[in-house]
């Protein structure tokens, strides 16, 4: 079992130990070593990354047997150091600090919650791109998680210490420790944050609390009975911030506004933007029923009834659907449309009184052969309204199909009874 040096000592970073053990398993080699500095991922904390005589530790991780601290490596690796006894590492000291950062942060913001409103942490997770606990509550005003913010902060700026001690866990029992774990064996190790917060942790934390540079709320949300606050600490709150910053530049310089105008001018552009597209909408029903009055007074007369052939063009922004709705509601109307493109569409319908003693009329048989003189694609539908799309086609194709459902059509009502 190896001797865990980060529980003392989180600063660390390049030391030397000697390998005890080597374990091979699929593509990886572990090496246990009689002591290390790498913290192994657990508790919701990720595990350390580094080097070990200059080759890449992948993992680290713990083995449940025994407890050893097992240091992955790239199987390739193994034959590199089957004569080594001793080796030199070194711990990736930014990715280290950034967790010391974060989750150092994570007690100080838990316990800022517990005095601010009563909301004890249930859960706790810590990645490359993201910091959360879940608390056991779902009900968290604005003025509460402002609260929780302002305390934690202000508990940063005081810069106090933080000490590491290690209790039984019957000591545990009389101390006002925020939450003793079930497992971990008879011995706890305490993080302390001077008048302020004492709870049992593995993890790796800062000497003071100043070193947490600073805590920012970034979302607050219900999930079932408990709220999930996602927050950064640290060197990630002044790259949030960073990046924040750098949009607000960008957002004032295309608004020509200062930052405390800037929600009012946003909200002003939003409402031009739902004018401008009320009055387009209204624009385009007015197009279209101009398009539908048009295409009746043009379209082919064939007894009682109307054959309307029609290829849409696309950038007319025309709704196939739409405008085959509105123009079947006049009787005896029969509706062929396409639209060309990469994807052709068809769409082809009747008015309800069209198929009275014409059973035959049936828009899925016509788009079925229009789509077979297209060469692919196909659809479905009614008797009295089908749709599809197709393959890429030209305007010209299109017409070629459509004029064929239209002879199709002509010659069926031509035939029929009237």
């Amino acid at each position: 079992m190896s001797a865990r040096r980060y529980y003392q000592d989180a600063y660390t970073t390049t030391f030397t130990s000697s390998i005890v053990e080597k374990q091979i398993e699929g593509d990886r080699v572990a090496l246990i070593l009689e002591q290390t500095y790498f913290y192994p991922a657990s508790g919701g904390q990720p595990a350390d990354r580094g080097i070990v005589n200059g080759v890449p530790v992948l993992d680290v991780s713990v083995r449940e047997a025994d407890g050893a601290v097992l240091h992955w490596l790239a199987v390739e690796w193994a034959g590199a150091m089957v004569e080594d006894t001793a080796v030199t590492a070194t711990v990736d000291w930014d990715r280290r600090f950034d967790h010391m950062q974060q989750h150092t942060g994570q007690h100080i913001l838990s316990q800022a919650f517990i005095r601010v409103a009563d909301a004890e942490t249930v859960g706790f997770h810590l990645s490359d791109n993201s910091l959360t606990i879940d608390l056991d509550t779902p009900d968290l005003t604005r003025a509460q998680l402002a609260a929780a913010e302002q305390l934690a902060n202000h508990i940063i700026w005081e810069n106090r210490p933080i000490q590491v001690r290690f209790v039984s866990r019957q000591a545990a029992q009389t101390l006002p420790i925020r939450k003793i774990p079930d497992a971990n064996g008879e011995e706890l190790r305490l993080i302390e944050i001077e008048n302020f917060d004492l709870t049992a942790c593995g993890g790796t934390h800062v000497a003071q609390t100043g070193s947490v540079g600073l805590i920012k709320l970034l979302k607050a949300d219900k999930r079932g009975e408990k709220a999930r606050i996602e927050f950064v600490c640290g060197r990630r709150a002044w790259q949030d911030y960073g990046q924040k910053h750098h949009l607000v530049a960008a957002l004032m310089a295309e608004f020509t506004t200062g930052a405390p105008q800037l929600l009012d001018a946003i909200r002003h552009l939003r409402e031009e933007t739902k004018e401008t597209q009320r009055l387009l909408k209204k624009e385009q029903l007015e197009r279209q029923r101009l398009a539908a009055e048009h295409l009746l007074l043009t379209g082919s007369r064939v007894g009682r009834f109307t054959v309307i052939t029609h290829v849409v063009e696309p950038q007319t922004g025309t709704n196939l659907k739409a405008l085959a709705l509105q123009l079947t509601q006049h009787a005896g109307v029969i509706v062929l449309l396409g639209m060309a493109g990469a994807k052709a569409q068809l769409l082809f319908a009747c008015a309800a009184d069209a198929r009275d003693g014409m059973q035959q009329l049936d828009m899925r048989a016509l788009l079925a052969m229009a789509f077979g003189l297209l060469g692919n694609g196909g659809g479905g539908g009614s008797p009295t309204f089908a749709q599809g799309g197709g393959p890429s086609a030209d305007e010209e194709a299109i017409r070629g199909a459509l004029a064929a459902a239209q002879t199709a059509v002509t010659q069926l009502l031509r035939g029929g009874v009237q």
